[in-house]
């Protein structure tokens, strides 16, 4: 058949809809201008990471998407799960889960009066309220503080418990903004491996901080945000590229020469080389060349590899690089 109005259904798995859709959002604080035309989309399963410097536009778009603060009328749509944030907010509550950068707890509960108290704030019913705590206090690893006073947690703990009560009514979406804000390094990775778990069960996660490293290994995509405008966005792979930035690949060879040194410097994407006891240092141009291509070209030169490690991608380098440090 011919008709237009017809969907290919093999079309359209491969490219299915956002959870996320932010078209031309703009806001104001006055005469302000925060947050400034942005647009991006986040598909489903994502864990996206936002960057940028303090008054950037980071908290100002994870408000609008938590209706907790309303675009300027010049904004185009913003969806979560093909629901309007304007226009039904009450629907839109039910499928995120929003963590500020600072939220409190009652400290006068225990942990579990404090996990009830929520699931009964979010009409979960009786018959599967024990149950559903349960379940989130064993993903977030705090069964054992269940009868614990909140206010005797560390702030690892208290961070944790703020990612079990986002959990009670099962939202698609966790709006996370600095999460590892203050916490040690132990913290920072007990909490990186539990948003993993949870991007493995199939929650989009979309997440500010400061930690640059730290986005690096956990996001799929980051986008960089400053003075409210969009700077880019894209894997660190794809913006690395885009920069033309350098990268160091670190090589023994088992039969390293001055002849073989010659001809890898020659390899078109190769910027220089440096001679070390143990191994050469090779300056690449990533934009020229992809990591597998240059190992295989230095193995068609009959190099015999031993090692070959790539330094890991710098996101304070792309940072720096792509801002100026200002603010909306």
């Amino acid at each position: 058949m011919t008709d237009s109005q017809d969907t290919d259904p093999v079309a359209a798995a491969a490219s299915p809809s956002p959870l996320v859709s932010v078209e031309h959002l703009n806001v104001w604080y006055g005469k302000t201008h925060a947050v400034r035309d942005l647009s991006f989309e986040i598909p489903q399963g994502e864990i996206f990471g936002f960057i940028g410097p303090n008054g950037a536009g980071k908290t100002s778009t994870f408000k609008v998407l938590a209706t907790l603060l309303k675009p300027h009328p010049s904004s185009g749509p913003v969806t979560i799960a093909g629901v309007d944030v304007c226009r039904r907010p009450q629907e839109v509550r039910s499928l995120i889960g929003y963590a500020p950068d600072f939220f409190g707890v009652y400290d006068d509960l225990t942990v579990r009066e404090y996990l009830h108290f929520f699931a009964a704030a979010y009409r979960l019913f009786d018959t599967v309220r024990e149950s559903t705590v349960r379940d989130v206090l064993d993903l977030t690893d705090l069964g054992g503080k269940v009868d614990a006073p909140v206010d005797g947690l560390s702030r690892g703990m208290k961070q944790r418990l703020g990612i079990a009560r986002l959990l009670l009514h099962d939202p698609q979406l966790l709006i996370l903004d600095e999460p590892a804000s203050g916490l040690d390094p132990r913290a920072r990775i007990e909490m990186r491996e539990l948003l993993k778990e949870l991007q493995c069960m199939g929650k989009t996660i979309l997440i500010s901080s400061h930690i640059l490293h730290e986005l690096s290994q956990l996001c799929t995509r980051i986008g960089i945000l400053e003075a409210g405008d969009w700077v880019t966005e894209g894997s660190l792979e794809e913006i690395f590229q885009t920069l033309e930035l350098r990268r160091v690949v670190h090589v023994q060879l088992a039969n390293a020469d001055g002849a073989l040194l010659e001809e890898v410097r020659r390899l078109p994407a190769v910027e220089r080389v440096d001679e070390d006891p143990d191994r050469w240092s090779i300056h690449v141009n990533e934009s020229l060349t992809a990591m597998e291509d240059l190992h295989d070209a230095i193995h068609g030169l009959g190099a015999r590899i031993r090692m070959f490690q790539p330094q890991a991608m710098d996101m304070e380098t792309v940072f720096m690089k792509l801002t100026e440090g200002k603010t909306a």
